[in-house]
């Protein structure tokens, strides 16, 4: 079941924290809950990525991306991601989340984000690819980026490692053959 309570808590927050500018890392803080957790008593794999819905959800009321997809009646979708994990985060254990905007292209919005215990060990990063969407479709990010307020439209410089994640995924057949499933 998707965390509402939280989402709505966390948007209040936000929404009291200072504006963010678009490209810089937004910081919130979050508990791993027992009905957060897997059979092995960890943060279930799932339930991080919906927690990551959180963290973007802060990001995007603080940068102004809500009020604006409010404001043109927009969607928002995530059109992709690709995920590492890498250390285990226990039941009623803290740990910090970093979201940010990295870059876009012409129909797309670059996210990172990651998990960071008290330690200072990164539990998980995740990188996706999010649209903005109308009744037309996807709306261009430069349109978005107007929409926001925001006075620079053009992207940072698209990181390698991204760019090799768009060409692999470029690659990859959509929709999937039919063998391939079975």
């Amino acid at each position: 079941m998707f965390p509402i309570v939280r989402l709505i808590k966390d948007l209040m927050v936000a929404r009291r924290m200072p504006a963010l500018p678009l490209t810089e890392t937004h910081v919130s803080h979050h508990i791993c809950w027992p009905w957060d957790l897997d059979i092995w008593l960890e943060l279930n794999n799932g339930r991080a990525m919906t927690l990551y819905d959180l963290g973007r959800s802060m990001n995007a009321q603080r940068v102004g991306l809500i009020s604006a997809i409010a404001k043109q009646r927009w969607g928002m979708t995530m059109a992709g991601s690709t995920v590492r994990f890498r250390r285990r985060i226990r039941g009623f254990e803290r740990f910090e989340m970093r979201s940010r905007a990295v870059c876009w292209d012409e129909r797309f919005i670059y996210l990172e984000q990651s998990m960071w215990k008290r330690n200072g060990e990164c539990a998980s990063h995740v990188m996706f690819r999010a649209a903005v969407t109308d009744a037309k479709g996807i709306v261009p990010p430069e349109r978005v980026l107007g929409a926001m307020g925001q006075a620079e439209t053009v992207s940072p410089p698209m990181p390698e490692w991204i760019a090799a994640w768009v060409a692999a995924d470029t690659a990859r057949p959509w929709p999937p053959m039919q063998d391939s499933l079975a």
